[in-house]
């Protein structure tokens, strides 16, 4: 009777576990740089691990920028991150982003605003 148990239980949490839904979350920090926006550097650094990417670049954005303005979405194999501007005129400066992001299933584009990036694994 225990090892019937055992075995139920065992079969119930491994059908649990591989019944995920795709997603996406994203956890943002930004350091502002500069007052202005020149000398931003156009690269970005990717560092993953098992718990996701890190994204690391330079970004211009309003002088008071609100990060929850930020959003994040699947469509097909590519993550979508757009860093919504306030409607009203405002002055820029120059941030360093850190921009993580967690998703299932494995996504092989990401795109920030408008510029698209393959993302492939390390042959190392």
């Amino acid at each position: 009777m225990k090892n019937l148990l055992a075995a139920v239980l065992s079969a119930s949490v491994l059908l649990t576990a591989c019944d995920r839904q795709p997603y996406v979350e994203h956890k943002v920090s930004l350091e502002k740089k500069a007052d202005d926006c020149a000398g931003v550097q156009l690269a970005f650094r990717l560092n993953s691990n098992f718990g996701g990417e890190r994204y690391e670049f330079e970004k211009c954005l309003p002088a008071t920028y609100d990060k929850s303005l930020i959003i994040s979405e699947r469509r097909g194999d590519t993550v979508v991150v757009k860093f919504g501007l306030p409607g009203k005129p405002y002055e820029s400066a120059r941030y360093t982003v850190a921009l993580d992001i967690d998703s299932y299933p494995r996504y092989d584009y990401i795109t920030i605003d408008d510029e698209t990036y393959p993302i492939r694994t390390s042959e190392k």
